[in-house]
């Protein structure tokens, strides 16, 4: 037969129930809990795939770095002095040439008729002042012998009345005959004097027109020279001994006067055009080292010009060559070039992160004892090539990543593996 139970064992059971479900609730609260304020794990990061340097103090050698091309520091560009077509092409790019080589030929019927009408102009000229001074020369010479006659007539005046003073002195002539031969001499002087003056007058008259047409033979020179200089331009020469660096028309081509016909370069006197980023350039200035790379040896150089204007994000800079040409140097080479800018002495500096520029704040993972990395805010300063100065943030002897490390941008710390 059952027996009833009390309802004190109902209750117990019902409270024994209610004080476990509160256990349970208040270990899973405190779990809970515990789990949120534990740090998230760490990403793991293979340590061979990173680049880890060590923070040093000491001197750091400021440089910034441009690619570029070796450039003649002399080049001759020819242009055409005439229209013509070209006949043919002598030489090609690359081609070692002398001051005489004919690069082109050129053909102009009317550059041709207008040296032959300019040397006819000349000719004529010419035996027309030929003709002009054996014509002024004779008659000078009649003036001459006219004048050299009245004088001798003169001459014998004066000899006359000089004779007849005398006789007029002991009475032996008439004072008639005296005074006749007076008046006489006076005559013949006037008339020698008007005659030396006609002559002198007549040599400097035929200086004039001899020198107008001299001038005009002169005129007539210089434009058969000139016409024979664009005759013989039409042989398109190379005027100095170099490489020929571009010959840009082709046979059958009509070209205009200032054209470009070719581009001669001397070999042996070369310079860097280094292109160098704008935001790097500010430091660079004329005077400065600089080291040319040339893939076959390292040619030392010095900045001697900087362009004003930048194009593209980058300005040019020259840098003269100053060491002996490794082999196979030649125009339009690809180098690099290194310009040194300064030298900082008892700075903090380390290699260059790559995601670091100059003046600028960015977080850096620092290599802790644990196999960890935490990121830490580092303040950078002056940059170099493949330095950087540290201003704040790092220790002498720290180790940081100076990798790409914006996969981990959402992380704190890491761990290498």
């Amino acid at each position: 037969m059952d027996v009833a139970r009390p309802q004190s064992v109902a209750r117990n059971k019902k409270i024994k129930r209610i004080v476990a479900g509160v256990l349970v609730l208040i270990v899973a609260a405190g779990v809970t809990l515990g789990l949120s304020r534990m740090k998230p794990a760490a990403p793991s990061v293979d340590r061979a795939t990173v680049w880890i340097d060590t923070v040093k103090r000491g001197e750091m050698l400021r440089q910034v770095r441009g690619i570029g091309t070796l450039v003649p520091e002399e080049v001759r560009w020819i242009p055409a002095t005439s229209d013509g077509i070209i006949e043919a092409r002598r030489v090609r790019a690359g081609d070692i040439v002398k001051p005489d080589t004919i690069i082109l030929v050129m053909s102009n019927p009317d550059v041709q008729q207008r040296t032959t009408d300019a040397e006819l102009q000349l000719r004529g000229a010419e035996a027309d002042l030929a003709n002009l001074r054996a014509t002024l020369q004779n008659d000078l010479l009649n003036q001459q012998t006219q004048q050299a006659s009245i004088e001798s007539e003169y001459n014998k005046a004066k000899l006359d009345y000089e004779a007849n003073k005398e006789l007029a002195k002991d009475g032996l002539i008439a004072d008639l005959i005296l005074r006749k031969s007076q008046v006489t001499v006076q005559e013949l002087a006037s008339r020698n004097d008007m005659e030396r003056k006609k002559t002198e007058g007549y040599a400097k008259s035929a200086e004039a027109r001899i020198g107008a047409q001299q001038a005009r033979v002169d005129q007539l020179r210089v434009a058969y020279e000139l016409r024979r200089k664009q005759l013989d331009e039409l042989n398109v020469r190379a005027g100095v001994a170099g490489v020929v660096q571009q010959v840009p028309v082709e046979a059958g081509q009509r070209v205009a006067p200032g054209t470009i016909l070719a581009k001669v370069a001397e070999p042996g006197r070369l310079k860097a055009e280094l292109q160098i980023p704008e935001t790097q350039v500010k430091d660079v200035a004329v005077g400065q080292a600089a080291s040319i790379d040339t893939r076959n040896g390292i040619i030392p150089g010095q900045v001697i010009r900087i362009d004003p204007a930048a194009v593209n994000g980058t300005v040019k800079v020259d840098v003269q060559l100053n060491g002996e040409y490794p082999k196979g140097v030649r125009p339009d080479l690809s180098v690099d070039g290194t310009i040194d800018i300064e030298r900082l002495t008892n700075v903090l500096y380390v290699g260059r992160p790559a995601y670091g520029q100059a003046d600028s704040t960015v977080g850096i993972f620092r290599l802790m004892p644990n196999r960890e990395a935490n990121r830490v805010q580092v303040k950078l300063g002056r940059s170099s090539v493949n330095q950087i100065e540290i201003v704040e943030g790092l220790r002498e002897g720290d180790q940081v990543i100076l990798s790409d490390m914006s996969a981990w941008d959402s992380y704190d710390r890491v761990r290498l593996n």
